[in-house]
C-alpha cells in the first residue's frame, strides 16, 4: 500500500507540474509583464526606457528560489557587482554593424557611446496566458542617434513541463536600412546572469577585456554556499565549457538547501551551430551563434551578412528545475523534444 501511495503522489505530481495555467499580466505604466505558472511569480518581462535593453527579470526556479543576480536593479548582499550590463535574461550581441549591443550600459561614458547600440522596444504585439504564456514583442536596435539597423521580433514561450519551468526565446532580426553584418565576437548571444550560489568557486580575481580593451576585475570573494558546476553536451566540465561548442550546457548548484539546474539548448536550425559557450565561472551562462574565432583561435572568423529586407531566426531555451539535479541524460530528452518543436 505505501508503494501505491507513493506512485500515485508522483503521478500527482507531475500531472499537477503539466496542468499548471500560466497567467501573464501587463502593466504598461510599469513597462513590464509578470509571468506566472499557477500561483507563482516565474519572471518579468521589463522594458524600461532608462536602460539599453529589455530582459527578463528576476527569475525563479519552480521551489521560489531567485536564480538570477540582483545587480545592478536589485542589489544583494554579498553579490559580485560586475559587468552592469548583465541584467537577468537577455539577447544581443557585441558587434553589429561595429556597434556593441552586449557591453551598452550607464557605465559606458556619453563621449563614447557612438561605439554602442540599444534595443528600443516599440509594440507589445501579444500577451496570452493557458496552457503555455506566450510574449510577443517588436523592437529596434539603433545606434546612438536613434538610427534603426535590425528590427527584431521577438516571441516568448512560457511552460511548466514535469519538474521544470521553460523559456523558449525566438527572436527574428530583419535589416531595416540596408545591410548588416554580424563580427565574430564573445559577446553574445542568449545569457543569464545568474545568483551567487551558482557560481562556481574560485579563488583567484580576474581580469576580462572587452573587444575595446575595456577591462573588468573580477575580485576574489569568499566562497561560502557558492555551489555551481557546468556540464556540457561534449562531456566538458567547469571552467572546460567555455569556448567549446555545445547543443545544450547546463548549470548545477544549490541555493536554499534546494538542488537547483539551469540549462540553455542551441537549435540544430539556428546558424552557426552548435554555438559555443559563453559560461563564466563568475555567473555570466551565455551561448553564442555568431563567435567562433573569437573563442578558438584556429577557427575562421564567423561573419554572418544580411541585406536589406532579409532576415535571420534564431531558436534557444531556457530551463530550470529544483528539487534535483537535471541529468545529461535528461538534458538529451529535453534536446530532442526541443529540436522537434520549432
Amino acid at each position: 500500500m505505501r508503494y501505491l501511495i507513493v506512485i500515485l503522489s508522483m503521478v500527482v505530481s507531475t500531472l499537477t507540474a503539466y496542468s499548471q495555467n500560466l497567467k501573464l499580466v501587463h502593466d504598461e505604466s510599469k513597462r513590464k509583464v509578470d509571468v506566472f505558472i499557477g500561483d507563482k511569480l516565474f519572471t518579468s518581462y521589463r522594458y524600461p526606457v532608462d536602460l539599453e535593453k529589455p530582459f527578463l527579470f528576476p527569475v525563479y526556479a519552480p521551489n521560489g528560489s531567485v536564480v538570477t543576480r540582483g545587480f545592478p536593479l536589485e542589489p544583494r548582499k554579498g553579490e559580485r557587482v560586475d559587468h552592469p550590463h548583465h541584467i537577468g535574461l537577455w539577447f544581443n550581441h557585441g558587434n553589429v554593424n561595429g556597434l556593441d549591443f552586449w557591453n551598452n550600459s550607464s557605465a559606458i561614458p556619453a563621449d563614447k557611446k557612438d561605439g554602442y547600440g540599444h534595443i528600443t522596444v516599440q509594440k507589445i504585439v501579444r500577451v496570452k496566458g493557458g496552457k503555455t504564456g506566450i510574449l510577443e514583442v517588436i523592437s529596434n536596435w539603433n545606434d546612438n542617434k536613434d538610427n534603426t539597423i535590425l528590427v527584431e521580433k521577438t516571441q516568448y514561450i512560457f511552460k511548466a513541463s514535469g519538474k521544470g519551468w521553460i523559456v523558449d526565446h525566438i527572436s527574428t532580426l530583419t535589416a531595416a536600412n540596408g545591410p548588416v553584418t554580424f563580427t565574430d565576437n564573445k559577446e553574445g548571444m542568449f545569457a543569464i546572469r545568474v545568483d551567487r550560489a551558482l557560481e562556481m568557486p574560485t579563488n583567484e580575481p580576474l581580469i576580462f577585456t572587452d573587444e575595446k580593451g575595456n577591462p573588468t576585475t573580477v575580485k576574489v570573494m569568499d566562497n561560502t554556499g557558492v555551489t555551481g558546476m557546468y556540464i556540457s553536451s561534449n562531456g566538458n566540465k567547469g571552467d572546460a565549457v567555455w569556448g567549446t561548442r555545445n547543443k545544450w550546457v547546463i548549470l548545477t548548484g544549490v541555493k536554499d538547501n534546494v538542488p537547483i539546474s539551469l540549462a540553455i539548448f542551441d537549435h540544430p536550425k539556428n546558424p552557426g551551430y552548435p554555438a559555443y559557450s559563453h559560461a563564466r565561472g563568475y555567473g555570466l551562462f551565455a551561448v553564442n551563434n555568431f563567435g567562433q574565432k573569437a573563442y578558438d583561435p584556429k577557427q575562421e572568423q564567423f561573419i554572418y551578412k544580411l541585406e536589406k529586407g532579409q532576415s535571420v531566426k534564431l531558436v534557444h531555451r531556457f530551463y530550470v528545475q529544483s528539487g534535483s539535479e537535471l541529468t545529461p541524460e535528461g538534458a538529451e530528452a529535453i534536446f530532442g523534444e526541443f529540436s522537434k518543436a520549432y
